[in-house]
């Protein structure tokens, strides 16, 4: 990916035009269940009646959702009390190396250590299975357990026929946890690997989606993962990640918050929700540095933690909104 197209909405106070409330229609294009041919219609349906019912659609729920919480906090870019907002507490972070050759890969992991990071999240399953276990191990050569924590993120590369056995290689190398290894969509083949894997599985891909408290109840009850992962533009907003939350501590399943990408106005919003739940597990929301052309925020990372500024500025760039 070279760019990112994003939506965002505004919604005015009738009494007071110069309060308005800003959220991020997150839309991740190739991923998200969002990704429909109609996607600015319905959008441009749900800005005409932003105070009805809104529809199936993750990414609309949760720039609406951010949208009004801001602007009933009065506009300021906020959309809950937290302690990360208000008390400066910064947000515990993983390092994530993405995907790439294995110099680089290394390079990047080399990179992270000497931010501070004591967490880093690998991508794998972009390139030779035995190249990406010789990084690790790497890793591990000059940094054990205690020292570094490392959680992996298949993305769904590992096949039926390969899933177990790759992760009985990796189980060598004191791995916390690996995301999604088998593609979303195969509940029954990702119980089994959940209950025989020496490493502990979190599900990713498999929550996105729009789905009912019921659906996701069963889900879970089915697989029961050691964690799930939590993006909520691609969940179902922020309403339904609460009920995922919810469903998972009914069955002793941790979690844990990721961004998908958002420019730091959906950042900012996620981070705020994630303060106020008072999680102690790492998150992660680093995508943010990605961009060259990000919103100017507040935001901004302070060795391997995401801190607010108040003294920074939101800039919030010249749109052309439509109406």
């Amino acid at each position: 990916m070279r760019e990112k197209i994003t939506y965002f909405v505004r919604i005015h106070d009738t009494d007071r035009s110069e309060v308005c409330g800003i959220g991020e229609c997150a839309l991740f294009r190739g991923l998200s269940a969002d990704d429909t041919a109609d996607y600015e219609k319905r959008l441009s349906e749900v800005c005409q009646n932003p105070c009805g019912e809104l529809p199936a659609m993750s990414s609309i729920r949760f720039g609406f959702e951010t949208a009004m919480a801001d602007l009933r906090n009065g506009g300021i870019r906020k959309v809950c009390d937290s302690p990360w907002l208000s008390e400066g507490r910064p947000i515990a972070i993983n390092g994530l190396i993405w995907m790439g050759d294995s110099q680089t890969m290394v390079e990047r992991v080399k990179e992270k250590i000497e931010r501070g990071f004591k967490i880093l999240k690998l991508k794998i399953g972009g390139i030779d299975f035995d190249d990406e276990l010789s990084i690790i191990r790497s890793i591990r050569d000059s940094f054990d357990k205690n020292d570094l924590e490392i959680r992996l993120d298949a993305n769904g590369s590992f096949t039926a026929s390969n899933a177990l056995r790759c992760l009985d290689r990796l189980s060598g190398y004191d791995i916390h946890s690996i995301e999604q290894p088998v593609a979303a969509g195969q509940p029954e083949l990702m119980k089994h690997i959940c209950e025989v894997s020496p490493i502990d599985i979190a599900l990713d891909e498999e929550l996105i989606g729009f789905r009912t408290d019921g659906e996701t109840d069963e889900l879970l009850d089915c697989i029961r993962p050691a964690y799930i992962i939590i993006k909520p533009a691609l969940c179902g907003g922020f309403e339904r990640a609460d009920r995922w939350i919810e469903t998972a501590r009914r069955y002793n399943i941790g979690w844990w918050a990721t961004s998908a990408l958002e420019s730091n106005i959906g950042l900012n919003a996620i981070a705020q929700w994630v303060s106020a739940k008072d999680n102690q597990l790492v998150q992660g929301l680093g995508t943010g540095e990605l961009y060259e052309n990000n919103i100017e925020s507040p935001l901004a990372m302070d060795g391997a933690n995401l801190i607010y500024r108040p003294e920074r500025r939101w800039t919030i760039p010249d749109l052309s909104w439509r109406v």
